[in-house]
């Protein structure tokens, strides 16, 4: 079980929007160092917090929590001293990973001493963040109907917070008060989806003034008004509903995965220890040494300890 001490952790990371995996140990095999119920946190820069196993065993987690973070996809983790007889494989890849299903991943790891662990890793990624601007009905429903939508809602008067690219979306239903700034800044930060709720005649207007203020008409059509899909709505809550089916379509469709923020550092680039063969995580809580212009790196220090003295071609072969 997860101890309050990582608990509490993990509600810190997802308040600061900080990008995280929770890996659970399901299975073990014996002889290991872990115990069934044994949880870790692995951050984005490939930091773990907590205990899942020795250092091996750690770094096939830390490699796959961020393949797993970098896909939003939960998966489970078997890690085995010696997958012969493991289930037919569907694909078989370079390194370690020997066998991938759906949902499944099973990777030998030649540090193990004999026993076998699985591991459930569940990404955490920060929730999509919509910023709604203005007081009025519909965006009141907004607030309220987005959170059901496993979304960040965030209210702003106009004047803060301002859009700053992260998010998914900006929707301004002020009705003519402080319209123009956070449009403008919504377009120039990059946020994926701009809207106006507004009639449109009005929206016409409001992207005229825009214009005279400067704004590129490149920029301009983005903003997509009336926002929304076309559903005949008249109340805020239809109004509502439109907008957000409108937000949901551009999160499934359009990647707001690209426009959530990674902590410094964060990469799911993998690496082959070329001294016992297993796959690494390509980061820099990562033994490694830079040799002939590359990075080269390790399982553990002894591995790398063994590769500077020069014998990892008699041990990867």
């Amino acid at each position: 079980m997860i101890t309050p001490e990582l608990s509490e952790r993990a509600r810190e990371l997802a308040a600061a929007r900080e990008p995280f995996v929770t890996a659970t140990v399901v299975r073990v095999q014996h002889p290991a160092s872990v115990q069934p119920g044994s949880v870790a946190l692995v951050l984005a820069d490939g930091t773990m917090e907590g205990f899942v196993g020795g250092a091996c065993a750690q770094q096939s987690v830390t490699a796959y929590s961020l393949a797993a973070l970098e896909s939003g996809e939960p998966m489970l983790l078997r890690i085995l001293p010696d997958p012969e007889g493991a289930a037919e494989a569907t694909e078989v890849s370079e390194g370690t990973a020997i066998a991938r299903e759906e949902g499944v991943v099973t990777v030998k790891n030649p540090c193990l001493s004999g026993g076998a662990i699985e591991v459930f890793l569940e990404p955490a990624p920060p929730l999509p963040r919509v910023l709604v601007v203005g007081e009025s009905p519909a965006a009141g429903s907004l607030m309220r109907m987005g959170k059901e939508l496993g979304l960040e809602m965030v209210s702003s008067d106009g004047h803060q917070p301002e859009p700053s690219g992260d998010e998914l979306a900006v929707i301004v239903a002020a009705h003519g008060r402080d319209e123009l700034h956070a449009l403008r800044r919504g377009l120039e930060s990059g946020v994926p989806y701009v809207g106006l709720v507004a009639s449109e005649k009005r929206g016409a207007g409001v992207l005229e003034e825009l214009r005279v203020d400067g704004v590129d008409d490149e920029l301009l059509e983005r903003i997509d008004f009336p926002a929304g899909i076309p559903i005949g709505s008249h109340s805020g809550a239809e109004i509502a509903l439109s907008v957000l089916a409108k937000v949901v379509s551009v999160r499934r469709n359009g990647g707001a995965g690209a426009h959530v923020p990674a902590a410094s550092g964060a990469s799911a680039s993998l690496a082959v220890d070329p001294v016992c063969g297993m796959t690494v995580a390509a980061v820099e809580s990562t033994p490694h040494l830079e040799r002939d212009g590359e990075t080269v790196y390790f399982c553990s220090e002894g591995c790398k300890a063994r590769f500077d003295a020069g014998d990892h071609a008699s041990l990867a072969g």
